[in-house]
């Protein structure tokens, strides 16, 4: 008798066919929002398509770019505020965006060089330069999970790999509910994700914001979700206080971003920008 051939375990996929699998997920026909953020900021992974609803988008609201900007700045003295202050040495930053200058990693491993962080996005673009430039100080670690936040438990078991939930952690969610359309669904994603860490845990969060003093602002993200992806639901200054809800908010609370404890100098008070935010810690 013969004996019939063993199957055959299923092979990897090797270096090259991934990378050609990631790239293949990548759309340049349409703007995407986090090549659209880059463009803003100077960056440039970025196609022309993006450029020109950028443009359009600046058009219809002349101070979009300052939103970028503000959102970027108000992460680095929040991650400052935390490392140096707080002595959180632990990251969770879900929709990281495309890498630019001081990112998470390089803001906190600046102050405590063994800090870790653990990335996650599920933007294709990302992926392929969070692997080159997502890189760590020898004495600490950074991660990347290419996951939707949407699916939590995915992200905190593989986030578990580096870091300890044992210990605070400070969850980073800037500019990633918007994109969340349903309510509940979005204040419920943010309320389990803190439900996993524990005390002495702290929530940064930013979010576009709706309001009739800048009804520019609201037909700027009406042209972006016509023409755009993926889409953005704005929110009010009361219903974004809402995501630190059992939590202690701490001082100025919820404001314009750029207004966030900021590092000028004198009276003169930041300009306000529809990029509201805040950071609150877990009792």
């Amino acid at each position: 008798m013969t004996a019939s051939p063993s199957p055959q375990a299923p092979q990897e996929p090797s270096p090259q066919d991934a990378a050609d699998a990631v790239r293949n997920r990548i759309n340049t026909a349409q703007p995407h929002t986090a090549r659209i953020w880059n463009y803003w900021l100077g960056g440039k992974d970025n196609y022309a398509v993006d450029r020109e609803a950028g443009d359009r988008i600046r058009e219809l609201h002349p101070g979009i770019g300052d939103y970028a900007r503000a959102d970027r700045l108000f992460l680095g003295r929040a991650v400052r505020h935390l490392v140096a202050d707080r002595g959180v040495r632990q990251f969770l930053d879900i929709g990281t965006g495309l890498p630019t200058a001081d990112n998470t990693h390089e803001v906190a491993q600046r102050i405590a060089p063994e800090s870790r962080i653990v990335y996650v996005d599920n933007d294709p673009l990302v992926l392929t330069h969070a692997r080159a430039l997502l890189t760590s100080s020898p004495e600490g670690r950074t991660d990347y999970l290419d996951a939707d936040m949407r699916d939590v438990e995915s992200v905190l078991e593989h986030a578990s790999q580096t870091l300890d939930f044992s210990r605070p952690v400070a969850l980073m969610l800037l500019g990633v509910v918007i994109f969340i359309e349903d309510d509940q669904e979005a204040y419920g994603l943010v309320r389990r994700l803190m439900d996993a860490l524990p005390s002495g845990s702290h929530l940064v969060l930013s979010h576009t914001i709706t309001s009739p003093a800048m009804p520019d602002v609201d037909a700027a993200v009406a042209f972006w979700n016509e023409h755009g992806t993926p889409k953005l639901t704005q929110r009010t200054p009361e219903q974004v206080a809402r995501f630190f809800d059992g939590l202690e908010l701490l001082e100025p609370g919820v404001v314009s971003c750029s207004r966030w404890r900021p590092d000028t100098v004198g009276d003169a008070e930041p300009d306000e920008v529809a990029m509201f935010g805040g950071v609150a810690r877990k009792a």
